[in-house]
């Protein structure tokens, strides 16, 4: 075996074994879903959803191969109309005029055309009836005269207009006037087959004109395969040159209105158009007896019925009884189709190989049928889509099971990495094993610090089980927020948590996300306070839990040795994120953020609470609090009392007492006021 072969085998083996190591459910599952698409591939015509695309994709096909196999002009079979033109010289529109009709027949009577097919249902009485039986009984021509039966033509004709129909044809009974089916197959919401034999129904009308005819060899019998449809030439070249515009497509057929054989002056002139040929009469009417046909989709025309009946006529003149692929045929290609599929999903991808493989079996799956249908191959019930959606399941049955495999192989060593590192780290690290070396980078971050008031307090009061077990519950809690909102951990100090967002990877909401976690971070720590009153009432009260949000540049990444590293973030905007969450103490508040961080986050919940120094600090900082439910009212006249500080801070004060008048329980606005009267430098709060 060649070094690529066994390259290949390789693949496909290594391929074969992640499947296996997927488990044995999720091996059955694939096995299931491999037959599955076996199904489809064979059966896809029966297959909901997957019929109506193959009968979609049937009616391009068809249409894409005739267009490529136009003919010319038809002169064996002539059309005699009933159109809008001649209705509109007419008293009546419905039923069509018989007295034209008998008129015409005479002449035509004389012409030497080999049968007539009348396309015309005479269910109804009429004044011209005796005269009609009468002409058609005189007929030298042979006649097939349209029939329906009401239990086989379902919804075309009534109870009266059956027994009329009956009634009339009897009365031809021993004349060369003979009734014939017109019944169509419209499987599929479409006319794409022969009709299939009924033995309540008179033989087809094409069948009777040919049989009449002396032509009985020709019939196609027992043929029930595709409709041959066709498209005449263009008097130009093919419409793909130029969209169609310059030229037209010749009828297949010739078709003139019945009036000119009903005119005993015009009607000699079209003895030689007649002569020796097919002849149907019938409505070629914008609404009345339009079939749909695999060409409708695509020309947006439904022909008349008796186009239809025309077209069979020429295809069995031709004998052109389109071969149908063999069920053993459609048996080994389905199964060959899956076996591509299946062997592909078993490849490892990385290769362009790979890629120009799977634009080779594309190419073969969409290709055939269409060589198919060119060679004269009917392709009805070839499951063109079923083979393309059959192999979309084989092959994502495979590749599922093998990323199965693989993600229980992630998740594994993630699991571990992730007991020492963030859990984004750790991902970035499974795909990217490089990033365990040492480095940093400066960028800029949205930084969280929390911690939870009189934890440490309590910690001396209750046993070391107990603190070890409300401990993992409270950080277990606090970070499955910060997992949540898509917040790297960076450490856990005690009960203090400290996470940012920004890196490894940026994204654009982290600062919303980081605003809405810093909230939920504080309801998290109340919702831990009333579980640990439930769990035992006699445990000392735990306080609430404060945050503290800024955002600014830190250098992010792996520090430590070779033995030991740690994934986090170093800067200023790390203490600013602590100081800001100690200051929450003595500002009688929870969450606090500086105005660089609440800025950036989109949200309009924050309220300003005035300029303070930070513990440590020399720079003031402008900082804003999260109130979702406060007043927008009340939030927009702190941000007047703020900007106004700086001109008159007394009138400032007013409108602040203002707000408190209408919150005189919020204990941080209380503060907020104490604050405004105690300015310092700056117009700024020392906070001590």
């Amino acid at each position: 075996m060649s070094e690529d072969g066994t390259r290949k085998e390789s693949f496909i083996r290594r391929g074969w074994r992640n499947v296996r190591e997927a488990g044995p459910r999720r091996l059955g599952l694939t096995i299931v879903l491999v037959l599955a698409a076996l199904f489809v591939a064979r059966f896809g015509w029966s297959v909901p959803v997957v019929s109506q695309a193959e009968t979609a994709m049937y009616d391009f096909r068809t249409y894409e191969v005739a267009s490529r196999k136009a003919v010319e002009q038809d002169d064996r079979i002539l059309l005699v109309e009933y159109d809008d033109d001649v209705l509109s010289k007419l008293p009546q529109r419905q039923p069509l005029d018989r007295g034209i009709l008998v008129r015409a027949l005479r002449n035509l009577d004389t012409m030497g055309a080999k049968a007539i097919g009348i396309d015309i249902l005479f269910d109804q009485p009429q004044p011209q009836d005796d005269e009609l039986i009468e002409t058609l009984r005189g007929m030298q021509t042979p006649v097939a005269i349209a029939y329906v039966l009401q239990e086989a033509n379902e919804g075309d004709i009534v109870w009266n207009q059956q027994q009329y129909l009956e009634e009339f044809l009897g009365r031809l009974e021993g004349s060369k006037a003979v009734p014939a089916s017109i019944q169509l197959d419209n499987a599929f919401g479409s006319t794409r087959l022969f009709p299939q034999p009924d033995k309540r129904l008179p033989t087809t009308m094409t069948r009777s004109m040919l049989i009449a005819a002396g032509e009985g060899d020709k019939v196609l019998p027992g043929y029930t395969g595709a409709i041959r449809y066709r498209l005449g030439k263009r008097d130009g070249q093919d419409d793909r040159a130029d969209g169609g515009q310059s030229s037209v497509a010749e009828p297949l057929y010739t078709g003139l209105q019945v009036t000119l054989f009903a005119d005993p002056e015009l009607a000699p002139a079209f003895g030689e158009t007649v002569a020796g040929k097919y002849v149907l009469i019938g409505s070629n009417l914008v609404d009345l007896d339009r079939v749909t046909t695999p060409f409708t989709p695509a020309t947006t025309v439904e022909p008349p019925g008796m186009q239809v009946h025309a077209d069979m006529l020429a295809q069995m003149l031709d004998g052109a009884a389109l071969s149908k692929p063999l069920t053993a045929t459609l048996w080994v290609l389905s199964i060959l189709i899956i076996a591509m599929a299946v062997l592909t999903g078993l490849l490892e991808w990385g290769s362009w190989r790979i890629y120009v493989l799977l634009g080779v079996q594309f190419a073969v799956m969409i290709g055939v049928p269409f060589v198919m249908q060119f060679r004269n191959i009917d392709t009805y019930g070839l499951p063109a889509v079923g083979w393309l959606v059959g192999w979309i399941i084989a092959f994502t049955g495979v590749t599922s099971a093998a990323r199965a495999a693989g993600a229980v192989q992630r998740n594994f060593a993630q699991g571990a990495l992730g007991k020492y590192l963030p859990r984004e780290m750790a991902k970035e690290i499974i795909d990217k094993p490089e990033l365990l070396a040492l480095h940093g980078e400066k960028k800029a971050i949205y930084v969280l610090f929390s911690d939870l008031e009189g934890f440490t307090k309590m910690s001396h009061a209750v046993t070391p089980e107990m603190v070890a077990k409300l401990l993992n519950r409270y950080l277990e809690m606090l970070s499955k927020v910060v997992l949540d909102h898509g917040g790297v951990i960076d450490k856990f100090v005690g009960d203090a948590v400290v996470a940012f967002w920004g890196a490894p990877i940026a994204k654009d909401d982290d600062a919303e996300r980081a605003a809405k976690a810093g909230y939920a971070i504080w309801q998290a720590g109340e919702a831990f306070r009333e579980e640990v009153a439930k769990m035992d009432p006699n445990l000392p009260r735990i306080g609430k839990t404060r945050v503290g949000l800024h955002y600014g540049d830190a250098v992010v990444g792996n520090f430590g040795g070779d033995t030991r590293i740690q994934y986090t973030a170093l800067g200023d905007s790390m203490n600013t994120a602590a100081r800001l969450e100690a200051a929450n103490k003595p500002l009688d508040s929870s969450v606090m953020a500086s105005r660089e961080f609440a800025e950036r986050s989109g949200l309009d919940w924050w309220r300003p609470m005035g300029r303070v120094v930070l513990r440590g600090r020399a720079r003031p900082v402008e900082i804003m609090e999260p109130a979702p439910d406060f007043p927008a009212e009340d939030r927009k006249v702190l941000h007047q009392a703020m900007i106004l500080s700086e001109k008159n801070n007394t009138e400032a004060i007013e409108l602040i007492e203002q707000v408190i008048a209408r919150h005189p329980q919020d204990t941080a606005l209380a503060n907020l006021l104490h604050r405004m009267r105690n300015l310092g430098e700056g117009n700024a709060y020392v906070l001590g």
